[in-house]
């Protein structure tokens, strides 16, 4: 048997229909402020933004001419009605700065604040602007 590989989590991506306008959002609300990469194909016509938090994690956003949102679910729950990725989830120390900072900021409220199902933790969805679901968890304190 062969030693399993090891495994680090590296960016999402997330398709946006104004590239622009997420960066900002993105970069401003929720903190993704460094540009690690940027492309830009002809044809198809994509345009695309990699963002880093200052902690490490990733966003990739993907302009591409003419797409579309096929759905829009209401709350997670709603979106796992179709399979694939249904949101995706960010750790913050502060959960209820954090949601107010990004409602501010053109975030959309879905769940607000709440005890989570690990005692001690707090949990709340919002949608940005173009309706992506984003998770907030606040990890229970240590000790």
């Amino acid at each position: 048997m062969t030693e399993p590989f090891t495994t680090r989590f590296h960016h999402v991506s997330l398709s946006v229909a104004d590239l622009d306008a997420q960066r900002r959002r993105y970069q401003q609300a929720l903190g993704f402020a460094e540009v690690v990469e940027e492309y830009q194909l002809p044809e198809p016509p994509v345009r695309t933004a990699v963002l880093r938090a200052p902690d490490g994690p990733r966003i990739e956003l993907i302009e591409r001419a003419g797409s579309s949102r096929t759905e829009v679910f209401t709350d997670p729950l709603d979106a796992c009605r179709e399979q694939g990725y249904g949101h995706w989830a960010l750790d913050v120390d502060d959960l209820e700065e954090a949601f107010a900072l990004i409602t501010r900021s053109g975030g959309e409220p879905v769940w607000p604040p709440a005890d989570a199902v690990e005692s001690g933790a707090r949990f709340a969805y919002i949608k940005d602007p173009e309706g992506n679901l984003i998770e907030l968890i606040q990890p229970a304190k240590a000790g």
